[in-house]
C-alpha cells in the first residue's frame, strides 16, 4: 500500500482548487492500474469531502479519526487494511488512503489451513508407509544374519548371507561376518583333516601291536619269541611317542606366537649351522654322504634358539635320509638384502612337480620312498614350515627330477648383522 500510494503522489494534479488523480484519456488513469489489483483510492479533505476516487471505495467503511499511517477495519464479517498519507499541497490540507479487502488472504488461509488438515492424515500415511518399506529394506541384512546365524550348526559351516545391497554400515557387518564364516570353516575342516590324519597314522601302529600280540598269544612261544615280539612292540610304541611329541609340538606352534614374541634372542646362524652339521656328520658317514658347507660368518637373526635347532635338523635330516650311498649334501648361508638365506640341497631322485605344493602339509608323502619305511610320519616338513612361519619367514622346495632338490630359508637379519654389514663396508 505504501509503495501504491507513493506512486500516486507523483500522479497527482490539482484541479478545482483541490488535488485530483492525473487523467490520460476518458478511459483510464494511470493510477487505475491499482484499481486492477483490488485496491480503492481516494482524496479526502479535512473536512471528510470525498475529492476524486480510484476503485469502489464505497465498500470501505468510514473511518471516524483519520490518523497518518496503517488501520484495521471491520464490516459485515470483512476486514479492510487501509493506509492514509496526508496531501503536500497547499493551501487545500487533505489525505491521500489506499484500502485494500483482506478477504482473499482470508479466504486463503482457510483453504490451506483446510489444505493442511485434509493433507496430514495422508502425509502422515505416506511417511508411515515410506519409513516401514526403508526400516524392512535396512534391517532384511540383519534378520538375514540372524537367520543364518540360527541355521550354523557344529556340522555345517556353509551357510553364508550373501549380501548383495549397498556397503552401508549393515552391509560391511554382513560381509565381515562372511568372511569369518569363511574362516572358521577352513579352520574347521583343517581340524577335521587333522583329526582324520591323526586317527589314520596312529591306527597302523596300534593295528600292528594288536595283531602281532594276537600272534604271540595264540599258542606258547619260546623266550626268544617273546623277546622278539617285545622288542617289535617297542619298536611301535616308540613310533606312536615320537608321533605324539611331534603332534603337540606342532600344536604349540600353532598357538604360541605370543610366547615365541617373548622369548626371542639374537642368534648367530653360522654357529648354528655348524654345530648341528657335527651333529649329523655321523648319519651322512654311515652312507657315504659328502656334506658342502659354504657359510658367511657372523649371520644373526633374532629368532628361538630351540625351534630353529629343530628347523634345521629336520631339513639336514631329510636331505640325509632321501640322498642316496655316495651322494652328496650342500649346504650355504649368506646375507641378501635383509635377510638370511639358507639353502640345503641334495643329489637323488627329487621330486615330482605334482607334489611340490603339498611337501608341508600335514602326514604328506610324495611317494613310496618317502614312506614309513624312512622312519617318518609326514610331519618333518609341517613342523618346519610353522617355525620358519613364526619367525616371519619363508621357506620353499623346487626340485630336479632324478638330479636335485633344494629347499630354501630365508629369515630377517637382526639390526645387530645389519650395524656389523654397514660397518664393513665403511
Amino acid at each position: 500500500m505504501q509503495v501504491t500510494a507513493s506512486k500516486t503522489f507523483s500522479e497527482l494534479v490539482e484541479e478545482d482548487g483541490h488535488p485530483a488523480f492525473r487523467i490520460l484519456d476518458q478511459s483510464e488513469t494511470i493510477t487505475n492500474q491499482p484499481a486492477n489489483t483490488g485496491f480503492a483510492l481516494w482524496l479526502i479533505s479535512s473536512k471528510g469531502e470525498i475529492w476524486d476516487s480510484i476503485g469502489n471505495y464505497q465498500g470501505v467503511p468510514d473511518i471516524k479519526q483519520i490518523k497518518t499511517g496503517y488501520a484495521n477495519l471491520r464490516q459485515h464479517n470483512k476486514i479492510w487494511r487501509v493506509y492514509t498519507q496526508p496531501l503536500p499541497f497547499s493551501p487545500s490540507i487533505g489525505w491521500l488512503q489506499v484500502a485494500q479487502s483482506l478477504e482473499p488472504i482470508s479466504k486463503a488461509s482457510k483453504h490451506l489451513l483446510t489444505l493442511m488438515l485434509c493433507s496430514c492424515p495422508l502425509i502422515l500415511l505416506v511417511a508411515g508407509f515410506g519409513g516401514l518399506f526403508l526400516a524392512e529394506r535396512a534391517l532384511s541384512p540383519i534378520d538375514r544374519i540372524i537367520r543364518t546365524a540360527q541355521a550354523i550348526s557344529s556340522n555345517d559351516f556353509t551357510q553364508r548371507i550373501g549380501y548383495q545391497g549397498s556397503t552401508d554400515e549393515v552391509g560391511r557387518l554382513a560381509i565381515a561376518i562372511d568372511k569369518m564364516l569363511d574362516r572358521l570353516q577352513a579352520a574347521f575342516e583343517h581340524e577335521q583333516r587333522f583329526t582324520a590324519d591323526v586317527s589314520h597314522e596312529l591306527r597302523t601302529p596300534l593295528t600292528a601291536i594288536k595283531g602281532r600280540l594276537g600272534v604271540t598269544l595264540s599258542r606258547t612261544r619260546s623266550v626268544e619269541e617273546y623277546e622278539s615280539t617285545l622288542q617289535e612292540l617297542q619298536r611301535e610304541v616308540d613310533r606312536i611317542i615320537r608321533l605324539t611329541n611331534r603332534l603337540l609340538f606342532l600344536s604349540r606352534l600353532e598357538h604360541s606366537e605370543s610366547e615365541y614374541h617373548s622369548s626371542l634372542t639374537n642368534i648367530d646362524l653360522s654357529d648354528l649351522l655348524e654345530i648341528l652339521i657335527e651333529q649329523i656328520q655321523p648319519m651322512a658317514e654311515i652312507k657315504k654322504i659328502r656334506i658342502n658347507v659354504s657359510t658367511e660368518p657372523s649371520l644373526y637373526v633374532p629368532g628361538n634358539s630351540d625351534h630353529l635347532t629343530r628347523l634345521f635338523l629336520n631339513l639336514l635330516d631329510n636331505a640325509i635320509k632321501y640322498t642316496p650311498e655316495e651322494g652328496q649334501v650342500t649346504v650355504r648361508a649368506h646375507w641378501e638384502r635383509g635377510q638370511v638365506k639358507v639353502i640345503f640341497t641334495n643329489t637323488g631322485q627329487g621330486i615330482k612337480a605334482e607334489h611340490l605344493p603339498h611337501l608341508f602339509k600335514r602326514f604328506y608323502r610324495a611317494d613310496s620312498d618317502r614312506s614309513r619305511d624312512t622312519g617318518g610320519a609326514g610331519l618333518g616338513l609341517a613342523i618346519s614350515h610353522e617355525i620358519v612361519r613364526l619367525h616371519q619367514g619363508t621357506i620353499h622346495v623346487t626340485s630336479q627330477p632324478d638330479r636335485l632338490t633344494t629347499f630354501t630359508v630365508q629369515l630377517r637379519s637382526s639390526k645387530y648383522h645389519c650395524q656389523k654389514d654397514y660397518q664393513h663396508l665403511t
